[in-house]
């Protein structure tokens, strides 16, 4: 770690564009310690009786709202209710995929750019190019802002690259 930052230290997790907290207070070895230690680890086994449905699969069990209709269709299908809800939701990732990464990613953008470019010059246009899928245009507004922060905001808004071009 070494040498200490003059000014707040904001660190962002690069999936949700979120700032992470990280108590930066003592010595190095201090604030490695905390950091291990949050790391997420596997739960150990219980000898309390398993509940319904299949853990070791990551079967969940939450409720579902559906009206009659759909019920009955669902009911009608091989394999029942689950198997065919399984099946539309695996179809529906498969099928919305691009749609859903491109959605990700404007969110992380977006949540990055409020907390540190909100005040900066070409803000809003840029946060409608974001939303409008405008690579060109996001990265002509961002321009005028600080290298790290366009670049960051650039990476997370467009992981494919695309905003790269004629940077």
């Amino acid at each position: 770690m070494g040498k200490k930052a003059a000014g707040p230290l904001l660190i962002f997790d690069d999936g949700t564009g979120q700032a992470i907290e990280i108590d930066n207070r003592g010595s190095d070895d201090d604030v490695l310690a905390r950091l291990s230690s949050t790391t997420p680890k596997s739960e150990p086994a219980s000898d309390q009786p398993r509940g319904r449905g299949r853990p070791k699969l990551g079967v969940v069990a939450r409720e579902v709202t559906l009206l009659p209709r759909h019920w009955d269709w669902l009911n009608s299908q091989p394999g029942g209710a689950s198997v065919a809800l399984r099946k539309l939701v695996d179809d529906a990732r498969r099928t919305h995929a691009g749609k859903d990464q491109r959605r990700h990613a404007q969110e992380a953008a977006y949540a990055f750019m409020s907390a540190i470019a909100g005040d900066l010059p070409g803000f809003e246009e840029a946060t409608r190019a974001l939303f409008a899928n405008n690579p060109q245009r996001f990265t002509e507004l961002v321009s005028a802002w600080p290298a790290d922060v366009a670049s960051y905001a650039r990476r997370l808004a467009f992981p494919e690259g695309i905003a790269d071009v004629g940077v």
